[in-house]
């Protein structure tokens, strides 16, 4: 399983030759925009956390060029099903197998509206099971107890939490919800794209080591491989 940050939350999954693009947000992000051409982009499926500008801008265009499925819950899915997008919708709890491996779709506390005021459901997170390895992409989330629950079913490999505060949770939340969740392996996300949410990476790091944690802050275009 490889795993590619293009900013934001936007990552490109690739378990085997199956590409799965997460809350693709590229060409309105003012760190990535000069450096990721969302028409080079090839998706298989489109998973999207909920439905603001800043998780679901690229979408439709990336889905329409790819043909793409788009893998939601059930009000986004229908958001985008309408614009003639192959689409498969979810609800909190559910979960599916795909070709790539099992998704379950599971809580979230946040927001979710599209950009023109249409309401985009209740936000989710994932957790993703392919290539005998199981990461949890967590969404725009504060920190919950129900991420408690997550390791009473799975053992993580990866947990990717957002890390830039004031809009979910911030450093001091993300090292606690990886308690919960029992995963020392984090994967830093939603930071530094707008003057909200900067943070200091040297600090961030240094707040997980202490813990006995490993954060990774990706450069954009920047991998790891699990």
């Amino acid at each position: 399983m490889k795993i590619t940050f293009y900013g934001q939350n936007t990552l490109l999954i690739k378990i085997n030759d199956i590409r799965v693009l997460v809350d693709p947000f590229i060409s309105g992000n003012p760190l990535s925009k000069d450096k990721v051409d969302i028409d080079t982009i090839k998706a298989d499926y489109i998973l999207l956390t909920h439905a603001h500008q800043d998780h679901v801008l690229d979408a439709e265009a990336i889905a329409k060029k790819t043909n793409a499925t788009i893998v939601s819950n059930y009000e986004i899915a229908m958001y985008y099903q309408n614009l003639g997008i192959e689409v498969h919708p979810m609800n909190h709890g559910g979960e599916w197998s795909f070709e790539f491996g099992n998704v379950k779709y599971v809580n979230a506390i946040h927001t979710s509206s599209f950009a023109d005021g249409t309401y985009g459901g209740q936000p989710g997170g994932f957790i993703i099971e392919g290539e005998r390895k199981t990461i949890y992409i967590a969404g725009d989330t504060a920190l919950t107890m129900d991420m408690k629950l997550i390791p009473l079913r799975y053992k993580l490999d990866l947990a990717i939490l957002p890390i830039g505060d004031n809009f979910t949770m911030g450093i001091d939340d993300a090292i606690i919800a990886s308690d919960f969740v029992e995963c020392d392996k984090v994967l830093g996300v939603h930071y530094d794209t707008f003057g909200y949410i900067e943070i200091d990476h040297d600090e961030a790091k240094r707040k997980f080591f202490a813990k006995n944690k490993d954060l990774m802050l990706l450069d954009i275009g920047g991998s790891l491989e699990l």
